[in-house]
């Protein structure tokens, strides 16, 4: 087993893999095969708790030599492993005057895990460049690559940035099973899922998943493109342009952004509408140009389905608007959006609390607050929950009203009077559920989205 090498890499890279080939990638493999299990549950073993797997792990780091040569493997395998062990999603490798500080995402917060020596023959960041398949010798750009796990419909994604003590690095793993859950067991209330699925039966118009970065997505996204699979039984064209393609979708013909090529977001779909498409999928909406393709193409006969950085459904309809976009576009190409939240569930440790210091200013009488034991790490949380709302634009009387204000709060209003449950709503009916607590509520969401 084997990564391949980019073609197009020079000597000096081809020196750095032969300098780093001198321990093969075994370890690696078998951690990335771990941690992409599509059996993992994303718990630590029961005989661990997470400050102890913190505390090995760290003592590991700090006990590798950074004068040799087997320093950077050694290091980059024993953060593999530790992902193994923590269920981590993501891993942020910060360079510091000092070296690197190396944290982890637990429940949807980043915790620390320890600050390491880079290499003085080879750096950490580079040797994940070079399984990656990056250009190690150039390190003032940023880059994206991928560890794949042979054998495996899984993968590591690699994202790597310039910044003033050298290059920050950021691991997200994902998982075989990670993104190809039903779109009924993701947690949407039945009213938001029943409005999707109106949605998907359409066969033209788009629909928007918002939400900030870690939100879920894409989650939603590749849950729903999968619903189309399984009902079109192989008899609608389904393509996506993505960038990057975080998990393939048998029956999906799916096209991966390559900008160094010149195949970006823009040329790529102009051209994937030449491809007889019925349905398209748009890995994220990021400027006004692809806005304006993606809209358009739903006015000549395509579903489409993409995602788009907002804080709510109101807001994001406010920043197509803001972008340039003509209304006229906006009703008569978008069915609807979705928007997005993940709170972190309280563990069976919280405790019953009726002190309105707690409450967060929420409208509640009483709740729950966490506390912290040995299966929550002291946190008070485990697993996290979804919270989503739905903003309905197929009444085209209605929605000539609301495209005439770029007033997010307007169109929030608008929104509510006409039954949709807000995501503060949302949110607010957990905490009374005893699912999640007014502080966890306060920190997702803050004040913003309560009118």
């Amino acid at each position: 087993m084997s990564f391949k090498v980019h073609p197009d890499f020079n000597n000096a890279r081809i020196s750095i893999e032969s300098e780093l080939s001198s321990r093969k990638p075994a370890h690696v493999i078998q951690s990335l095969q771990n941690i992409l299990s599509p059996n993992k549950n994303g718990k630590l073993p029961q005989d661990h708790s997470l400050d102890e797997q913190v505390a090995a792990s760290a003592q590991r780091l700090n006990n590798f030599r950074p004068e040799t040569a087997s320093y950077a493997t050694e290091v980059v395998e024993e953060l593999l492993r530790f992902a193994d062990q923590a269920g981590t999603s993501d891993m942020h490798l910060q360079p510091v005057a000092n070296g690197i500080d190396v944290r982890f995402r637990d429940n949807g917060l980043l915790q620390p895990l320890a600050t390491v020596v880079d290499g003085s023959k080879v750096s950490i960041v580079t040797r994940l460049k070079v399984l990656s398949n990056l250009l190690t010798y150039q390190n003032d750009v940023p880059q994206e690559g991928r560890i794949a796990v042979p054998g495996e419909a899984a993968e590591v994604r690699v994202s790597t940035f310039p910044t003033l003590h050298g290059e920050r690095a950021v691991l997200r793993f994902f998982g075989q099973g990670s993104r190809l859950q039903k779109l009924a067991d993701l947690g949407h209330t039945e009213q938001v899922l029943g409005h999707i699925n109106d949605t998907l039966a359409e066969t033209s118009g788009a629909i928007l998943v918002t939400g900030p970065a870690g939100s879920g997505k894409s989650t939603t996204l590749y849950a729903s493109l999968r619903q189309l699979v399984q009902a079109s039984g192989g008899c609608r064209s389904l393509l996506s342009i993505e960038d990057p393609i975080e998990v393939p979708i048998p029956g999906v013909a799916q096209s991966q952004v390559n900008a160094a090529a010149g195949f970006d977001l823009h040329t790529g779909l102009r051209s994937l509408l030449r491809q007889d498409p019925e349905v398209i999928v748009i890995g994220e909406i990021r400027d006004r140009l692809t806005a304006e393709i993606a809209i358009q193409a739903c006015l000549t006969g395509q579903l489409m389905l993409t995602t788009f950085h907002a804080d709510s459904a109101a807001t994001a309809i406010s920043r197509l608007l803001d972008m340039g976009i003509e209304p006229y576009l906006l009703r008569s190409g978008l069915l609807g959006i979705v928007s997005q939240r993940l709170l972190r569930a309280l563990c069976e440790c919280s405790k019953p609390s009726d002190d309105p210091s707690q409450f967060c200013g929420l409208p509640i009488g009483n709740c729950r607050v966490a506390v912290g034991c040995d299966l929550c790490h002291q946190t008070g949380y485990q697993g996290r929950l979804l919270a989503s709302e739905f903003l309905s634009l197929r009444d085209s009387e209605s929605v000539d009203q609301l495209l005439s204000t770029r007033d997010s709060r307007q169109i929030y209003r608008w929104a509510v009077e006409r039954g949709m449950t807000s995501l503060w709503e949302r949110a607010t009916d957990m905490v009374r559920q005893g699912l999640t607590s007014p502080s966890e509520v306060r920190r997702v969401l803050g004040m913003t989205m309560r009118i």
